[in-house]
């Protein structure tokens, strides 16, 4: 639900999304204030990045899980294209591993969905100004686990395989490697995560958005 404005001044948003009745939503707020205008909107990356080509949005509002690419992908794509693009993460995922991920490929803010509807005016306001703006809860997510080590791409897919119900026999057949190899990445996914038992460390896994069940 896109609606054209007259106000030059008007800050241009695009919304990425997949769900059309959270975008509908964002719509209706953005259209009764007049410093901003919505200007775009997308249920994929790759609809993401092509739109940014035609409207060249002032901000992008990026949601993380998006169907193909991820959301952090599609900042990635858009940095490398348009250097200049500012990009604020409006999303569910509370983990201090996605939140460092979406900042590292370019985030200049993270959003969570459910916090006040003038917190992230404010923080699309700041952005645009080209200030980075992480609030209080998302950074001290990040703070707490600033000294942690984090899962390599093998122990990452070990991980899941653990999560899926799979023995360190299956893993080994499914990954090609010996199973003293799958044991060996089951201690250190242990001593990374601070983890019990392989229960625990599933848990400390998903809580902290390393992996998603």
């Amino acid at each position: 639900m896109l609606a054209a404005r007259n106000n030059a001044a008007a800050i241009r948003v695009m919304c990425v999304d997949d769900h059309p009745i959270f975008r509908e939503g964002l719509a209706a707020v953005l259209a009764n204030d007049a410093n901003f205008e919505l200007v775009a909107e997308a249920g994929t990356a790759e609809e993401a990045i092509e739109k940014h080509r035609l409207h060249r949005p002032d901000v992008t509002l990026m949601d993380l899980r998006l169907p193909g690419l991820s959301g952090t992908e599609a900042i990635s794509a858009l940095r490398a294209e348009f250097p200049e693009a500012r990009v604020v993460v409006l999303t569910t995922e509370t983990g201090d591993v996605p939140i460092q991920r979406a900042l590292n490929a370019g985030a200049k803010g993270y959003v969570l969905k459910g916090m006040a509807m003038s917190e992230l005016l404010d923080i699309i306001r700041a952005v645009h100004a080209g200030k980075t703006r992480i609030p209080e809860r998302v950074a001290t997510h990040i703070a707490e686990h600033l000294a942690d080590k984090n899962l390599s791409t093998r122990e990452l897919e070990v991980v899941r395989l653990i999560a899926g119900g799979h023995r360190n026999r299956e893993i080994a057949r499914k990954l090609g490697i010996s199973e003293e190899t799958v044991k060996m990445h089951v201690r250190n996914i242990m001593v990374k995560l601070n983890a019990n038992d392989r229960t625990h460390a599933v848990t400390i896994a998903v809580r902290r958005g390393f992996i998603a069940l």
